[in-house]
This record gives C-alpha cells, structure tokens and sequence, in this order.
C-alpha cells in the first residue's frame, strides 16, 4: 500500500532534488499558457488559477498518454486537463488542445503548431507543470521554441503536501530521480539546452539511485 511519509533518511536528498528542479521563477503575464500533460491533474488546477488571474488569455493544454497517465486519464491528458478547467470555471473557447504529444519536446512543438494554426504567434509563454518538472520544460522550450519568452510555474506547494496530493511517496521520488537524470542526459542527446547540475544535487541523485529509486530512469 502506497504511503505518504518521506522517510527521514532520505528527506535531506529529496529536499535537494525538489529545491533544484524549482526554477524560482515570478509569474508574469503572458500571450499563453501551456499546461503540460501528467498524471497530476494539479497541473490543470494551477493553469485555472493562473488565468482567471488574468496571466494569460488562452490555454493549450498538451498531452496524450503516458503508461502512468492511461489509466487515470484514459481519454488522454489534454482531454482531461480541460474538462477540469472548465469545471473551474475557466470558457471553453479561451482552451485548446493538443492530443498527440508523449514528451515534452513534442508538448512544446505541437502546441507552438497548434497556436500557429490558429493564427497565433506568442512571444511570451507560461508553462505550467508538476513542480519537479519546470527545470525539464524550460530546458526543453528554451531548444525546440528559442525565440518565445518563457516563464515556468507550478502549484505553490511544500514537498510534504505535494507528496501528500499525489498520495504515493516513492512515486514522487521516483520522477524527482528520473527528471533529474533526465537534465543531463536530454542536453547530451540535443533535446534540451544544458543547465548547471551543482554538486551536491549530483550527489543527492546519486545516493537516490543507490538507495533503489530506479523506476523512473532512461
């Protein structure tokens, strides 16, 4: 049974890799928003607020289906994300979406094609994701779409209450693992632009893996 509680051995690595994934920036306003598709329907959550807080006029939200999505969102992410805007109040005509995409280069690209064929040409962005996320998306937008501004967000939350909305506790670390690897080996590959890996957030990843926090990882 999944439990909640970040054992207290790990926590002091754990804490690293969520601090370091945090690009700390400040919202602004944009041309768009871009909600990242996941199996964290808090994603959706936060673009709502974030846009009836006026940063942003239209919403893409971008996702087909991962193996950790399919079964929570069997009509795929996008599909999902946005009936739970509008829930939120948010009008359907401010909201499209994009269904093909299965990784973050592909959420970026096909959202730009999107906009494009719907006239639109944004030169700022907000990407909106899980929060261990941001440092991925920025990577990622700042190679396939270099000439768009980009500010990153995510759900204000304390490691211990995201870990808590999620409800498995292994499974955040496990992503926090796996897109930490991912930083360097997606630059190494030419998929995203390189960023700085400090010392002690290599170590912390590396005493992860050690420890058996593998699922995640290419």
């Amino acid at each position: 049974m999944a439990t909640t509680v970040l054992p207290q051995d790990l926590r002091a690595d754990v804490e690293t890799l969520w601090a370091y994934h945090d690009m700390g920036h400040e919202p602004r306003r944009c041309d768009v928003g871009i909600g990242l598709g996941s199996h964290d329907l808090g994603v959706a959550t936060h673009t709502a607020e974030l846009y009836h807080q006026g940063m942003f006029p239209r919403i893409v939200f971008t996702g087909a289906n991962a193996p950790t999505t399919i079964e929570r969102f069997p009509r795929g992410e996008a599909v999902h994300y946005r009936e739970h805007a509008i829930a939120l109040g948010v009008p359907p005509e401010a909201i499209t979406i994009e269904t093909q995409a299965t990784n973050t280069s592909q959420n970026l690209t096909n959202s730009r094609e999107v906009l494009t064929e719907a006239g639109l040409q944004p030169a700022s962005i907000m990407l909106i994701s899980r929060p261990y996320q941001q440092r991925r998306a920025y990577a990622t937008c700042r190679k396939v779409w270099p000439e768009v501004d980009v500010v990153c967000a995510s759900r204000p939350m304390p490691l211990d209450e995201y870990i808590a909305s999620i409800g498995d506790v292994d499974r955040v670390i496990n992503m926090l693992v796996g897109d930490t690897q991912r930083i360097a080996e997606y630059a190494r590959r030419g998929f995203a632009i390189e960023q700085d890996m400090p010392d002690e957030v290599d170590a912390a990843y590396q005493r992860l893996v050690t420890a058996g926090y593998t699922s995640r990882l290419i």
